[in-house]
């Protein structure tokens, strides 16, 4: 017979028995919190790995950074239940020139090992690689500037000397509204130098240098950095050495004056004139292409449009030399200030609502009294008197 139930009332039964369905319909709450739980912790002991990486990178490029971070890291599943793979912006600042941290978008493969995760492989994600991407790195201070570059490069201290002399060269024209100072990268080889610009080494072979804005770092800040081709900079004169990097140190001190809209025959060839002032050189010893061309018969028939600027492109040397002629002109028909001047308000001027040519022409009457028509044919003068 069945064992009655002492104490318990009926309405105690029906509670408990309530109580009993309601118990078994709640979710298993430890079961499912448990992988949440797991990603949680293994995201935070990858991002504990990833931060003592950045702190010990200063020792491990070689470089003077100041501060380094992974930042928006993303996690994804790996060869395996041992491995991982994450997805990080690695920002990083150098001591005493980066106001803002460039940005490097990273790939990093992890493995477990006995004592937590390791990083077995970092690479850029998108973009140009990092300088210490190519191996350890070095760096040599100047007065005025800061050489990053590869250990088993170039010596750095000859590029710190000219660096040195060209950042007050380009003070002397434009004023001291910069940073007053230049960051410069020198690679070990082209290929490198190539690769930190994404672009084919056979198109940038000829080119010694170029100036690049920092990825990641806001458009006004001084975060600029020049790249140099150590084959084709290391092919120059002293004085070719010195001209080039003063015409980059130009690039920088006018970024903030430099628009999509500005015509690159402007940009190019302010910067040429500026490393070229007070050289003591003539237009032939500079523009040697362009008066060969001219004593040839071959003269252009406008200013150079931008697509002449291209990396690779045929007639490239002719094209800084016109632009250089350009702004030649304009220093001295109306002066170093008026050339500075008409640069500013090109930058200065609304983008909307006006092509190039009709801006240009504009700002040209403003600031020079002689619209783009009548400037071209004084160019043109100057073009074919190369040939005398």
């Amino acid at each position: 017979m069945p064992i009655p139930r002492r104490g318990l009332s009926r309405r105690g039964a029906l509670l408990l028995a309530a109580g009993g369905l309601a118990q078994l319909s709640l979710p298993p709450l430890a079961p499912a919190a448990a992988p949440a739980r797991r990603e949680a912790d293994r995201r935070a002991e990858v991002a504990a790995v990833l931060a003592e990486r950045a702190r010990s990178l200063p020792a491990r490029s070689g470089l003077p950074v100041a501060s380094a971070a992974y930042r928006n890291l993303v996690l994804a599943a790996g060869g395996g239940p041992d491995r991982l793979t994450a997805a990080a912006d690695l920002a990083v600042r150098i001591a005493g020139y980066d106001d803002d941290p460039v940005v490097y978008p990273r790939r990093i493969e992890l493995a477990r090992a006995q004592d937590g995760w390791r990083v077995e492989r970092e690479e850029s994600a998108s973009g140009p690689p990092a300088l210490w991407d190519f191996g350890p790195a070095r760096s040599e201070a100047g007065e005025r500037c800061l050489v990053l570059g590869s250990a088993d490069g170039p010596d750095p201290a000859g590029l710190v000397a000219v660096g040195d002399r060209a950042v007050p060269a380009v003070e002397e024209v434009w004023g001291d509204a910069w940073a007053g100072r230049l960051l410069l990268e020198l690679p070990a080889t082209e290929e490198q130098f190539a690769r930190l610009l994404e672009g084919d080494p056979a198109d940038w072979a000829g080119m010694a240098a170029v100036t690049v804005a920092a990825p990641g770092a806001p458009r006004h800040t001084p975060a600029d950095r020049v790249l140099v081709n150590p084959e084709a900079y290391g092919r120059l004169s002293g004085f070719g050495r010195q001209v080039v990097v003063t015409h980059e140190a130009t690039h920088v001190a006018t970024r903030s004056d430099t628009r999509s809209w500005t015509p690159l025959w402007l940009s190019e060839g302010v910067a040429d004139w500026t490393a070229y002032r007070d050289s003591g050189r003539g237009p032939q010893q500079i523009a040697p292409e362009l008066a060969r061309d001219v004593a040839a018969g071959r003269l252009p028939a406008d200013l150079p449009e931008d697509g002449a600027f291209a990396a690779g492109a045929t007639g490239i040397a002719q094209a800084y030399e016109q632009s250089w002629l350009a702004c030649e002109l304009i220093a001295r028909r109306y002066g170093p200030q008026r050339l500075v001047a008409f640069y500013r308000a090109v930058g200065a001027a609304d983008g909307s609502g006006e092509d190039r040519e009709r801006r240009t022409d504009r700002l040209l009457r403003v600031e020079l009294g002689v619209g783009l028509v009548e400037f071209t044919r004084l160019w043109l003068a100057e073009v074919a008197a190369l040939k005398d």
